[in-house]
């Protein structure tokens, strides 16, 4: 059987298949926030550190329904 696909809604259990690996390439610490500016200048770079800050960030939105709220809009 195929795995999740976008068409389905599953698309976000497909996409992160090594939780935490943002984390560790960035050098945060479980449990800690990772800051906008290191998350902004990550999501620049190319390659799979790229690949994940973008994920984060789009993943970010989903927080409150989809709607960017007016402090997240202030820093990206």
């Amino acid at each position: 059987m195929p795995g999740p696909n976008k068409k389905d809604g599953g698309w976000i259990q497909g996409a992160i298949k090594k939780p935490g690996a943002l984390r560790q390439q960035l050098g945060v610490k479980e449990g800690e926030k990772i800051p906008a500016k290191k998350l902004n200048a990550a999501a620049k770079e190319g390659g799979k550190l790229g690949q994940r800050a973008r994920l984060a960030k789009t993943l970010r939105g989903f927080k409150n329904g989809g709607v960017v709220t007016k402090w997240e809009s202030k820093w990206g």
